[in-house]
């Protein structure tokens, strides 16, 4: 808090989504090797280089000072009118001498000068004491100032020579590099992370009837076992969801005859109205049992097999049973599409949507929708109820789920209805959701995949 009493602004950190960080783990993986190698070829060349200059540059100081040692010798033993013609032949790409002072300047700073003038006043020795200037000017330039044994003085005029060119053909050879070590990165990420696609496949692939295609038990040591892994977790969820079905199934079995019975003692009773009760909760009791064992199957799927059917025919056989049984359903807008799906399990959703909106809207009216851009057929049961609140509308579809406000024992619901129904629509590759209507009622939508005009 500032002094005047206002807050300071809060510093937003960077987001990882700012980063575009890659979304699959294969671009990262391959983002991270591709632009490590990267970084490692540009160090190392960029340290090459570097030790090469080093090293070239070590070398020609060390050839000036043995070179510059012995001129000056010459130059010192030579008669004092026969220098001048010498000079040309003692001078050399970097340097060359001057019968003179030279120019004066400030003790040079450049660390190349530096090296040039130590190492030549270490070759020259005590014998010829000398000075050294860097001349003022554009570029690099050197001069080391001394007396010969006569007196007369001796420039040495140095200037740098230009770093070595680099050959043409370097960096085609350090980008071909590069494209190899990418090439390799991009093949061994995809080795790397094909099993994970192959798992993640043959898990989106497993439906509720537990029927998916088991995995390659190859390749690492690795990959192997979670194969192995994986297949063995398939067949004990199998094992373990038929179990429980073959218990409902017996259950079922084994509740028939008391049921039976107790319905023979009942219609034995001479209390009619206890009678009629007891008769009216039997039937609950057989009604429920025979929704669990379809829920139960439903949970490994239909064994029907999917057909190419017309959408607009099935749904005008539907809503006549519903009409020549006194219902108010209708369903007009026709779209002229054919689909491929389990005809049955389709039958059961739409009629399970459509009982509900007469049980709770009085009517029901079927509509239906396509979508050229992701090819799916959309069928909506509407009614006009009081709907459904909107915290419950995925609760419904919960296994004994009932809305106590609207749902009760003599509508013979048992709350098994919609999550049947969602589980065939799982098995069918569909998606089944409620939603409440603006102008009130409920909107049964079933999403299906693969409409063909």
């Amino acid at each position: 808090m500032h002094a005047d009493g206002f807050a300071a602004p809060r510093r937003v950190p960077l987001s990882v989504a700012a980063l575009r960080w890659p979304r699959t783990l294969f671009a990262r993986l391959a983002l991270i090797l591709c632009v490590g190698l990267a970084l490692a070829q540009v160090l190392s060349f960029t340290l090459t280089v570097t030790e090469r200059d080093d090293a070239t540059a070590t070398m020609m100081t060390a050839y000036i000072a043995r070179e510059v040692a012995i001129s000056v010798a010459l130059l010192d033993h030579l008669p004092a009118a026969e220098r001048e013609a010498w000079l040309p032949q003692l001078a050399r790409r970097s340097y060359f001498f001057i019968l003179g002072p030279g120019t004066p300047g400030e003790p040079p700073e450049a660390h190349r000068s530096k090296s040039v003038a130590s190492a030549i006043a270490s070759g020259l020795g005590d014998k010829y004491p000398l000075t050294s200037s860097a001349v003022p000017g554009t570029g690099e330039r050197l001069q080391i100032h001394l007396r010969l044994s006569d007196g007369s003085p001796l420039t040495i005029d140095y200037r740098p020579p230009p770093a070595l060119p680099m050959s043409g053909w370097l960096p085609v050879v350090l980008a071909a590099q590069l494209a190899v070590l990418a090439v390799c990165c991009w093949f061994a990420v995809r080795i790397a992370t094909r099993p994970l696609h192959e798992l993640a496949r043959v898990a989106d692939a497993l439906g509720p009837d537990l029927k998916a295609e088991r995995l390659e038990e190859d390749g690492p040591s690795e990959v192997a076992r979670a194969a192995r892994a994986f297949n063995a977790m398939q067949q004990r969820i199998s094992a373990h969801v038929a179990e429980r079905m073959q218990i409902l199934a017996a259950i079922s079995h084994d509740l028939q005859t008391p049921i039976t019975r107790m319905r023979l003692r009942v219609d034995q009773m001479d209390d009619e109205a206890q009678a009629g009760k007891l008769t009216q909760d039997l039937l609950e009791m057989e009604q429920l049992v025979k929704e669990g064992v379809a829920y139960a199957r439903t949970l490994h799927g239909t064994g029907e097999a999917p057909r190419r059917v017309d959408l607009d025919a099935l749904l005008d056989s539907l809503v006549c049973d519903y009409v020549d049984a006194g219902s108010p359903v209708t369903f007009e807008r026709r779209l002229n599409v054919a689909i491929v799906t389990r005809v049955q399990a389709l039958r059961r959703i739409v009629g399970n949507l459509v009982d509900n909106a007469l049980k709770y809207g009085n009517t029901a009216a079927i509509e239906v929708s396509a979508s050229p851009q992701d090819k799916t057929v959309t069928i909506s049961v509407l009614d006009s109820g009081p709907g459904i609140p909107d915290e419950a509308l995925e609760k419904v579809f919960e296994p004994f789920y009932r809305l106590e406000t609207s749902r009760n024992r003599g509508t013979g619901g048992t709350g098994l209805g919609l999550a049947i129904s969602r589980q065939l629509a799982v098995a069918m590759g569909a998606q089944l959701t409620l939603r409440n209507r603006p102008e009130g009622g409920l909107e049964g939508r079933l999403v299906l995949p693969g409409a063909d005009a």
